[in-house]
């Protein structure tokens, strides 16, 4: 028998809340700053071994005496943020001075189908309605001016912590929405490279809410763009995003994925599975074969790409079969990039960038080399070539044919 994480699956409010969380202090921004506002947190069972990880937190307050951010100098530019695997419009190289990048994120709790071959599904956590959540595109110095609304009819709390920013949990301290709710924060990005965004609104909801699609990536590119070791421009003619997921789906007793009526139902089944450490699937972009087919990414010879791998829970080892990692920035833009890599690193909680100049026409499969989580999971993807062949690379000599021992 389903058990509920909330029963009689009453909607998320503040007064019925089970908020897994003991991030008290959650804030609204004001014009005068930070006004904290203490709540009363009340910890599920579920959550009783991670909440001591969050103690800390419950006694954090914004100070309302704090001087208002001197916005002297910044112009307001609206970004229109973008399903993935594509990226919103922008600037690689900054011009003006510093800017506020409005952006608007709703948190929308969606069945979505993992795997049409087997029937799976999960309730969905998202950032508009997408897993990975959109991706952000900002430079160094830029501020970011999030507006977070959770939509009336969720069943859940949501927040979001930024790794790209610096306090309050990443924000996540300071956004913590109720069904019906939005709130403001705005951040500065001061270190350039690319980051992991992810909803965490504490205890044992932080890898429930991850591990259920609610995470994507920011990238903060240098004013002056992406440069090789010597100082050389790097320019890209298009971004591919990819986010990986792992699920860990329930079964019943035959083996047979479990379906859920609501959001937040599978709450404790979920947990069990979680516990496993084993993921069910370990997909890009949210499902089996959600990049390749009519899916697949598109390219030509002569164009560069931009691949930002986003892992927010697990690690993974990218490779681009039939091409390489030209340029890979595993840590901050501010660091030479790596060059001529074979499979990359994505550390777990991170994003990662790596350029890539086609050569070759045809299908290349973007996989995690973990070939097991590749061939097996779903981690997957294809890259779709047009171009002409050039034989000076490769050629096929003598095609396949019957030989004589």
């Amino acid at each position: 028998m389903t058990k509920f994480f909330n029963p009689g699956l009453m909607q998320t409010s503040r007064r019925n809340v089970l908020r897994g969380s003991v991030l008290a202090g959650a804030a609204a921004l004001t014009g005068a700053g930070a006004m904290a506002t203490p709540r009363a947190p009340k910890l599920h069972a579920a959550n009783a071994t991670s909440a001591k990880l969050y103690k800390a937190a419950a006694e954090q307050t914004a100070d309302s005496t704090a001087k208002p951010a001197d916005l002297s100098g910044y112009t307001r530019v609206k970004q229109e943020l973008v399903a993935p695997p594509f990226a919103p419009k922008h600037e690689q190289i900054a011009t003006g001075g510093p800017k506020i990048i409005e952006i608007t994120m709703e948190t929308s709790e969606v069945l979505m189908v993992v795997d049409e071959d087997t029937g799976a599904e999960i309730w969905a956590l998202t950032y508009n309605g997408s897993v990975p959540g959109p991706l952000i595109i900002c430079h160094e110095g830029d501020m970011v001016e999030l507006t977070l609304r959770n939509p009336v009819d969720s069943q859940m709390e949501h927040n979001i912590d930024f790794h790209a920013s610096t306090g309050a949990l990443g924000g996540g301290g300071l956004t913590h929405v109720y069904p019906g709710e939005e709130c403001v924060l705005r951040w500065k990005a001061t270190k350039p490279g690319c980051f992991t965004y992810h909803c965490a609104p504490g205890g044992a909801m932080i890898p429930y809410h991850v591990c259920h699609g609610m995470n994507g990536a920011i990238m903060v590119l240098p004013r002056d763009g992406l440069k090789d070791k010597d100082g050389n421009q790097l320019i890209y003619d298009s971004i591919a995003y990819i986010g990986e997921q792992d699920y860990y789906l329930p079964m019943d007793e035959n083996g047979e994925y479990r379906k859920y009526d609501t959001a937040g139902e599978d709450y404790t089944d979920s947990l069990d599975a979680m516990r496993t450490l084993t993921p069910t699937h370990q997909v890009f972009n949210g499902a089996v074969g959600a990049l390749t087919g009519e899916g697949a990414l598109k390219a030509k010879v002569g164009e560069t790409v931009l691949m930002i791998h986003n892992s927010c829970n697990v690690d993974s080892r990218p490779h681009l079969i039939g091409g390489h990692g030209e340029y890979v920035w595993e840590s901050s833009f501010s660091d030479q990039p790596m060059t001529g890599m074979e499979t990359w690193f994505v550390r777990g909680g991170s994003a990662v960038a790596a350029m890539y100049t086609f050569e070759q026409p045809g299908v290349y499969a973007y996989v995690n080399h973990n070939l097991i989580i590749g061939a097996m999971l779903g981690g997957t993807a294809h890259f779709v070539v047009e171009g002409e062949w050039d034989n000076a690379l490769m050629e096929q000599v003598v095609a396949p044919r019957e030989f004589e021992a």
